[in-house]
């Protein structure tokens, strides 16, 4: 799944942003003000989600307000963590049977 969808399931599911789906988000839609609306609370919540999402560990205080400007601007940042893994799949973990 794309970075960038799976960062807008983080803001639907964590923020509980309920009738909306990924698609409803713009990549460049802001996420605070006249945007999404969130705020300062919002932003920590969707700081654990992308901690849990992408198996990264996020210091709140060394972050950047441009950083969680968008949908975007999020994915910049998840990609550019050094030790950012997409969490394992236990299905894919299995071994095949073998023939």
């Amino acid at each position: 799944m794309e970075i960038r969808t799976r960062i807008k399931k983080v803001l639907i599911d964590r923020l509980r942003l309920e009738g909306m789906a990924p698609e409803d988000i713009e990549d460049d839609m802001p996420l605070f003000g006249e945007g999404l609306g969130l705020d300062s609370v919002d932003a920590l919540e969707l700081i654990v989600g992308l901690e849990k999402e992408f198996d990264i560990k996020v210091d709140p205080e060394g972050i950047q307000r441009e950083n969680l400007a968008s949908v975007a601007a999020l994915a910049a940042m998840v990609e550019g963590w050094p030790d950012a893994e997409p969490p394992k799949d236990p299905a894919l973990s299995q071994a095949p049977p073998s023939a």
